[in-house]
């Protein structure tokens, strides 16, 4: 008979996700038992500590953290082998909780709309009716969108440590189900927005099972889910190729929707548009940087050895991103919906990155690592995209928010600072030197030469150019065009939006123009263990 073994679970290392899923827990308990007039002030205060305890934990595991190789490699195998708390995890993970924090900040917003936050009064009411206008006229709005914030916070963190495909299953599932939620409550044009949900919960069930079918066909092939006798299988090559294959391919429709990688970039103009701007903005920022911690731990981890077949795959989706993003983004007219597809193309200037895989010891002295440019380009992608949505949300007609592009035109007169500030965030996704854009997409560009993927990087560098255009385009329309009636208003925000964007253009700034700490972090974060 085989005897059971109880697992460890190595709870220091984990502590920065536990208090993350214990503060969502709690957030469950107050909206079940506080009064409705203390709830906003208790989850608010509540989601903000949670967020930096947890953060404070990531930087006391990563100093305390065993180191493998010299340093090449630090981490360890948590609860059984199943989570993998190593360097690139690591940084994520700070990376993720430093954004939710931004991501809190937007979601406390309250002076934007006469005194409540952008969500809905009555979620469960039908747009039009009574039960809805009752509830604006009492000024209710839902404050359960900080537990369901903090549960997706929790799969972000969850979904790019875990070791094996049924983990990571769990934590794609964790992160998604609160964004289907969140994505519906917006305040106003509550139809766009839950139309913008139930597309979103569809398509993303459909990937999910996509995931789960090439699960079950990868465990066919190596015998189990754990990544790194996946990885002994490929390199033993045992098995049925063709298992294998089509078991790849299924996982990554999985992973690159939730990336918003062509052709499974469907959802991406829909949703941005129709959540909640400080919903958009976190999930814009918070979900990309989660999905490709999770890509490069499937695919370098448990597929490295078998990466000739995968890259050409690659290959292919990251310049259709690259060029499908961009061109569509110039035919908007909805600020949202340009974003979303500037976003799409990032996607691909991302995989750029990714494909740039190589050995440690093809690595020269000196030259970075595909993990460490990627590891970067999120950090410098997530805070302009944060700051950018930020932005958005204080430009407005009598009607609330006002995303159509013709009607931001004239802002450069009425607000210079913000137009200054949305312009700079334009400039750096377009990756204008002396912004963290340039630096980021030199570092994924450099990495997919090293491994041969010139192709890859002429593209990249065409598609730029298209998407500057783009960028510009906006910028003219803030500067140059002549306003539409009385023009664009724009609301003054309380400190804590203000306090994002500060953030969000400063540290694009900081890491445009002195991008080696960043840098360091990510190189000294090593590589994936397993």
């Amino acid at each position: 008979m085989t005897e059971f073994v109880k697992p460890s679970i190595e709870y220091f290392e984990l502590w920065p996700l536990l208090v993350v899923f214990g503060v969502a827990c709690l957030g469950v308990v107050v909206e079940a038992f506080l009064p409705r007039s203390v709830r906003y002030t208790a989850q608010v205060a509540l989601a903000l500590g949670g967020l930096v305890l947890a953060l404070v934990g990531v930087v006391l595991v990563a100093q305390d953290v065993q180191t493998y190789d010299d340093g090449a490699a630090r981490g360890v195998l948590a609860v059984g082998g199943t989570i993998a708390v190593d360097g690139p995890s690591l940084f994520i993970w700070g990376l993720v909780l430093a954004l939710a924090i931004a991501g809190v900040l937007l979601f406390a917003e309250r002076h934007l709309d006469g005194g409540v936050s952008a969500f809905a009064g009555q979620a469960a009411a039908v747009p039009g009716t009574d039960a809805e206008t009752a509830s604006i006229a009492a000024n209710r709005e839902h404050t359960e969108v900080y537990p369901l914030m903090m549960f997706a916070v929790f799969g972000m963190m969850l979904f790019p440590a875990a070791n094996d495909l049924l983990t990571m299953f769990v934590g794609l599932e964790i992160l998604s189900l609160p964004l289907y939620l969140l994505s519906g409550l917006a305040r106003r044009r509550r139809l766009l927005s839950q139309e913008a949900a139930l597309k979103y919960f569809l398509l993303g069930a459909f990937s999910s099972g996509f995931f789960l079918y090439g699960a079950a066909l990868l465990y066919g092939f190596a015998g189990s889910l754990d990544f790194a006798a996946i990885n002994e299988a490929v390199r033993n090559d045992v098995g049925n190729q063709s298992l294998l294959l089509i078991g790849t391919g299924l996982l990554s429709v999985g992973l690159l929707f939730k990336v918003g990688a062509v052709p499974f970039q469907a959802w991406t103009p829909d949703v941005y548009q129709g959540a909640p701007t400080p919903v958009t903005a976190f999930m814009a920022a918070g979900t990309k940087v989660a999905a490709f911690g999770a890509i490069m731990r499937l695919f370098y981890v448990a597929l490295g050895a078998d990466r000739w077949s995968w890259q050409p795959m690659l290959w292919i989706i990251a310049v259709l991103s690259m060029f499908v993003g961009a061109a569509l983004a110039i035919t908007q007219t909805d600020i949202k919906r340009l974003l979303a597809y500037s976003s799409v193309a990032h996607t691909g200037f991302i995989l750029t990155g990714v494909i740039g895989l190589q050995a440690s010891d093809q690595l020269a002295v000196g030259e970075i690592s595909s993990v460490q440019a990627v590891l970067f380009y999120l950090a410098t992608y997530g805070f302009a995209t944060l700051g950018a949505f930020a932005v958005v949300s204080l430009v407005r007609d009598g009607g609330g928010e006002t995303t159509a592009i013709d009607r931001w035109a004239g802002l450069g007169k009425e607000s210079p600072v913000v137009a200054a500030v949305f312009a700079f965030f334009l400039l750096a996704m377009a990756g204008i030197p002396l912004t963290s854009g340039f630096v980021g997409k030199l570092a994924v560009f450099s990495v997919a030469l090293a491994a041969g993927a010139w192709p890859v990087v002429v593209a990249a560098v065409l598609a730029s150019i298209v998407a500057a255009f783009l960028y510009v385009r906006v910028i003219k329309v803030m500067y140059f065009d002549a306003p539409v009636g009385d023009g664009p208003s724009v609301a003054y925000p309380s400190v804590l939006t203000a306090t994002t964007i500060a953030v969000g253009a400063a540290i694009t700034l900081v890491l445009g123009v002195l991008p080696g700490p960043v840098l360091d972090l990510a190189a000294a974060a090593g590589e994936f263990i397993r």
